[in-house]
């Protein structure tokens, strides 16, 4: 009788549960459907390309090409059109100056960084980090890796065979990054330092897979799959390294000589200045914080880098001219020097248009978003409310010929000082633009000018004809079978 009364008990207990799930379930899938009305409402001014009835634009937007799309698309629907990601995620995707002033010059949300107070306390304590004067000793640390890399490559150039570059950037990129955050020294990479490069590379690819599978949106499914299990365990690997290399620094700076030695040091990098920073209330980052702005120095500084310095190579070699003239440039620069110095860095203007140039055409981010905390009216009337999400397509902005004439021409002069002056200040957004703008913008344009001017000065640089690159989003630009390129060493005369 017992045992009976124990399996209706259970029967009862799981028919419960059953119905507590389908109603809840139930009410999940209203909650998206109301959503969905709400966001289609709020875009109905804005009319788009066909969608999917299950995937909306998902399945193009995860197509080889899909870059150039959007840029088709921008022609089809000037200023803006819907983008969605399943039927629950709704953009509105903006590629005209106009409209991502009417976005970037407010302020707003980022979907992945700090909003409010919080934010603007962070960006006062950080400005002091990329300085002028804790940027000039960076100098010798890029040249430092750069160098590392120059002689690998010198072998590697010895094969007579074209080469990916962008693996062997990566990770003179990241060591770069090591020594200016953690001040590591030259002895190149160890075991944890890998581990924390791998993971970082994990993360960048698994959110771009999770922001393109709309069946990944939901947290609760996403964290249940084998992508979110792997992408949880790089964000601890992550997490830890950044954590165990605070915690030492901190116990290394109650040491009164180290602290004395660490003030002396020629510079400090980026950890010393987050750890000494203080606002007018004498208020410091919490460890959290700090390991919060680390890791995001570190994620957000080491792909874009990468790919820019490896598309402004590829433009090398695809315009050989303009390569020639940005090497005679850094070579008159550099004369009877041994290294260059911080001042020469303002004098490669050449150099200096040429990246511009590579960046409008190559992006290192193609695309970010941002949600609106205030309604906004557009230039021609349309608006969105409180809560909409934006997507600002850089790559398609960068290529609006109604706003570059012949966008698809590498032209450097279009960043003259005249001719900039006379162009939208929204119509070139590398770094994105108004108060959220890359705060590391200076850090990675000296980077760039010392690592392209010694690859000039040591190689000529040409292309693969059987293995152009092919452009692909993995949040920043990347290419789905790398960058192969052909490298002519220049000689022991050619670079310094």
């Amino acid at each position: 009788m017992v045992p009976s009364f124990l399996s209706l008990r259970l029967s009862c207990l799981g028919l419960w549960a059953s119905g507590l799930i389908l109603v809840l379930g139930f009410l999940k899938l209203i909650g998206l459907l109301l959503r969905r009305q709400r966001l289609a409402k709020a875009m109905g001014n804005f009319p788009g390309p066909p969608t999917h009835w299950l995937f909306g634009h998902a399945l193009e937007i995860q197509q080889t090409g899909s870059l150039d799309k959007v840029v088709s698309w921008a022609h089809q629907f000037p200023y803006a059109h819907q983008l969605w990601f399943g039927q629950f995620i709704g953009f509105l995707n903006i590629y005209e100056p106009d409209y991502a002033k009417a976005v970037y010059s407010r302020g707003g949300r980022g979907l992945l960084v700090l909003e409010g107070p919080k934010w603007f306390q962070h960006r006062k304590l950080l400005t002091a980090g990329f300085h002028y004067d804790v940027l000039k000793p960076y100098v010798a640390l890029f040249a430092e890796s750069t160098r590392v890399m120059l002689d690998k490559w010198e072998e590697k150039a010895q094969e007579g065979k074209s080469f990916d570059i962008f693996c062997d950037v990566g990770h003179m990129t990241l060591d770069t990054l090591m020594k200016c955050i953690f001040g590591r020294g030259d002895t190149g990479l160890g075991h944890r330092d890998s581990s924390y490069y791998l993971a970082v590379s994990d993360l960048t690819l698994l959110a771009q897979q999770r922001l393109a599978s709309f069946h990944y949106h939901n947290d609760f499914i996403y964290w249940l799959t084998p992508h979110g299990r792997r992408f949880l365990r790089a964000c601890q690997v992550a997490h830890d390294h950044t954590d165990q290399v605070i915690r030492e620094r901190k116990a290394a700076l109650q040491d009164e000589k180290v602290r004395k030695k660490t003030q002396n040091r020629r510079h400090l990098d980026f950890l010393d200045i987050l750890l000494g920073a203080r606002d007018e209330d004498d208020s410091k980052l919490s460890d959290a914080d700090l390991r919060a702005e680390v890791d995001t120095f570190m994620f957000e500084g080491h792909d874009t880098t990468t790919s820019g310095i490896s598309w402004f190579l590829y433009c090398m070699a695809l315009y050989p001219e303009h390569q020639h003239r940005c090497r005679e440039e850094v070579r008159e620069i550099l004369g009877d020097q041994d290294s260059f110095q911080w001042d020469d860095l303002g004098k490669m203007t050449y150099l200096t248009m040429c990246i511009k140039e590579s960046f409008r055409l190559y992006p290192p981010v193609p695309q970010v978003y941002r949600q609106l905390s205030k309604p906004v009216t557009f230039v021609d009337g349309r608006s969105l409310p409180a809560g909409s999400l934006i997507s600002m397509h850089i790559y398609a902005l960068h290529r609006n010929s109604a706003v570059w004439p012949d966008p698809e021409v590498f032209d450097p002069l279009r960043f003259s000082i005249e001719n900039a002056s006379k162009r939208h200040p929204f119509a070139f957004m590398p770094f994105s633009a108004g108060p959220r703008n890359c705060i590391g913008q200076q850090f990675a344009m000296s980077e760039m000018k010392v690592v392209t001017a010694m690859c000039l000065l040591h190689f000529e640089f040409s292309l693969d004809p059987s293995r152009l690159p092919i452009k692909m989003l993995q949040l920043v630009l990347r290419s789905k079978n790398g960058i192969h390129l052909h490298l002519k060493p220049l000689g022991p005369g050619s670079g310094k």
